[in-house]
């Protein structure tokens, strides 16, 4: 007689793992979702840096403008003698450089909008193709 403790048949432990039916990892599709999950990201990263530097390009851009009128509206304006005729330019200064602010401001915030816009279509395309993939994976394991 043995001092082993003996289990009923349905506990046995060799039998229940035998009987288990655990999913084999396919690793090679694993790694390629993983590598394709990576590229997808670096590339939203590449779309992402290319509109900051749009956005910062264009901003430059903006600012050599600005410089440049702001010195030829002063010019403009210090060249009237008459106190009346003076307030009125800088008046009409001041709301050519407000529109031409906000004018500026949408475009910035537009061009940033449409970068994040790119960047994020790339992800969910990956997204929606690594769903795709795990749909794959689960019908070829039932079939």
């Amino acid at each position: 007689m043995s001092d082993r403790p003996t289990l009923p048949p349905e506990m046995d432990p060799m039998r229940l793992l035998s009987e288990m039916r655990m999913p084999m990892l396919d690793v090679e599709a694993l790694a390629a979702a993983q590598r394709r999950n990576l590229e997808a990201l670096s590339a939203a990263n590449r779309v992402a840096l290319e509109g900051a530097q749009a956005v910062a390009r264009r901003h430059m851009e903006i600012l050599q403008q600005s410089m440049s009128e702001m010195t030829d509206a002063v010019r403009g304006a210090s060249t009237s003698a008459d106190p009346q005729d003076r307030a009125a330019k800088q008046a009409d200064l001041v709301k050519a450089t407000y529109e031409k602010a906000v004018t500026n401001m949408k475009e910035l915030a537009d061009l940033i909008q449409k970068s994040n816009a790119e960047a994020l279509t790339v992800l969910n395309k990956r997204f929606s193709e690594a769903m795709d993939e795990v749909r794959g994976l689960v019908a070829k394991k039932d079939g």
